[in-house]
């Protein structure tokens, strides 16, 4: 007989003591659902299940948090853990999942900004991908098939190891994903030449609420949209991604030039907004700006660049297009696309590549992240309040990250995927706070001066909806009810990640999931 969602959320709800009795019964009646659908084999379940009660259960669900609010957070954490090896045993737990009225959340890598696949207000069971991360090149037709649990940092070394001159253009941070990070798009360093990672999936495995396995022909081409780049956790669970690899030159150039205040840096970024998402789409140069984290109340500018051609080219180029930064050859450094990767990443380029297979993070401090998108230049004097609000905010590292548009980005029209941020916008900003400790009054103190920044950026961003990037998730836009949340509630947040897309979505949604089984505090609604 199954059990109610409403039901299974009254009984945890029970004071303390029964409420611990009712979670192990709920446990229990779920490894049991689990064996009868996995022809009885107890001890292979075993081996994938994680309840509260296990020794294991911390250390799994902690092992790829990257945000302390998270653990430390009043909201439920999840009853069970699900680490499957196989395809069949994710289809069992979607089923029993039903059985029992419990929802169901996916880590791939863990680095979801608001945590949703680790808390709840409701009852659920999380499948951790872990186990599941395999990554097959194929050089010959330019290809890969990668598993959603595999990392960024997994896929771009079995790539460098296959080839020398092929790459994926993902992101920059090597333990996000790579299920996650194509589900809500993925921009990283060399967009302006091919894109988003989303634009690259060529075909996809995903489970739907019934338990069955679609390739790219079953699901349809409505579905094989929405998931790359619309939420795909909304549909279903993404077993793997068929991507196309991109060509990469030879020798490829980055480099690092820091400006404070006193070296210009603000007029320099005013100039940046408008050369950077006009240069050659073979160049890429980022900002990020930051504060100190201390009370010395100093900003630096970090101009980060990757240029895919040789230094003999990159200098003529910033000579003619931007001066000003005063590039020289010394500040440049050519290397394989192997060596860029590290470079990406923050690390040495002659450290082992083996460092992008490590999917810990070491500095695990609580932080906030919030985005926009910029389609008109910021004046000088906008510009200098917001340094000013970053130096203002102590004892926390206050950053924003300005990516740059324009190149291939400009060229696909924003329906071609659900992420719709393409012409028009000439960089997009990333807006985060990270600071020691997890008490209350000091996580508030930070959360309050996210809002605020975000607040100031009101004028100089774009508008109508004001745009924000999915897999920058910001809870503070919108989020749905506990249940079923009507679609026009849902177009308060939804339009801002994906514009008119949105609709499409929720229709999508309606047809593939009409029962809302796959759900979340920013999952795609039903069109109701």
């Amino acid at each position: 007989m199954q059990m109610s969602y409403l039901a299974v959320f009254l009984i945890l709800l029970l004071p303390i003591s029964s409420s611990s009795a009712a979670s192990t019964l709920v446990e229990e009646k779920f490894k049991e659902c689990l064996i009868t659908k996995l022809d009885g084999n107890s001890a292979s379940v075993d081996k994938i299940i994680f309840t509260k009660s296990s020794s294991q259960y911390p250390q799994v669900f902690e092992a790829l948090e990257q945000n302390p609010r998270w653990v430390n957070s009043s909201m439920q954490q999840p009853l069970l853990i699900l680490t499957p090896f196989h395809e069949s045993e994710i289809q069992a737990g979607i089923r029993c999942s039903k059985e029992l009225g419990l929802q169901l959340r996916v880590r791939s890598g863990g680095h979801d900004y608001e945590g949703l696949s680790y808390l709840s207000e409701v009852p659920f069971v999380m499948v951790d991908l872990i186990n599941m991360r395999s990554i097959q090149v194929n050089i010959a037709d330019e290809t890969a098939w990668v598993q959603a649990g595999a990392s960024v940092g997994e896929l771009y070394y079995q790539i460098s190891k296959a080839s020398k001159v092929h790459g994926f253009p993902a992101g920059t941070c090597p333990s996000v994903g790579i299920g996650g990070l194509i589900s809500g798009g993925g921009q990283g360093v060399i967009l302006r030449k091919h894109g988003l990672a989303a634009d690259h999936v060529v075909d996809a495995y995903i489970i739907d609420a019934n338990g069955e396995i679609h390739d790219r022909k079953s699901m349809g081409e409505d579905v094989f949209w929405a998931i790359r780049g619309g939420s795909a956790t909304s549909f279903g669970v993404i077993l793997a991604w068929k991507i196309s690899l991109v060509r990469i030159p030879p020798i490829v150039t980055g480099f690092n030039v820091f400006k404070t205040v006193e070296e210009g840096a603000n007029n320099l970024i005013h100039r940046w907004q408008y050369i950077a998402p006009e240069l050659p789409e073979d160049l890429v140069i980022r900002v990020v700006a930051q504060n100190s984290g201390d009370k010395s109340k100093t900003f630096t500018a970090l101009f980060t660049s990757m240029f895919l051609g040789g230094v003999d080219r990159l200098i003529p180029l910033m000579n003619q297009s931007f001066p000003e930064l005063g590039l020289q050859a010394k500040d440049c450094i050519e290397m394989n696309w192997s060596q860029a990767l590290m470079f990406i990443a923050g690390y040495n380029i002659h450290d082992p590549l083996e460092l992008l297979l490590n999917r810990t993070t070491t500095n695990k401090d609580p932080f906030k992240a919030k985005s926009d998108f910029v389609t008109e230049p910021i004046p000088k004097s906008g510009l200098e309040g917001a340094w000013k609000m970053l130096v203002e905010e102590e004892e926390a590292l206050s950053v924003m990250i300005l990516e740059p548009y324009g190149g291939r980005m400009n060229e696909i029209s924003e329906s071609e995927t659900p992420f719709p941020h393409r012409k028009g916008n000439l960089y997009n900003i990333q807006y985060l706070v990270k600071w020691k400790g997890n008490g209350y009054e000091a996580s508030k103190r930070h959360l309050d001066w996210a809002k605020r920044i975000y607040s100031y950026m009101t004028p100089y961003v774009s508008k109508s909806p004001r745009a924000a990037y999915f897999n920058y998730k910001d809870l503070d836009l919108g989020q749905n009810l506990l249940d079923n949340t009507s679609y026009s509630m849902a177009s308060v947040w939804g339009e801002k990640y994906f514009k008119g897309n949105f609709r499409r979505l929720a229709q999508i949604k309606t047809r593939f999931d009409p029962q809302n089984f796959f759900r979340n505090e920013l999952s795609i609604p039903l069109l109701n």
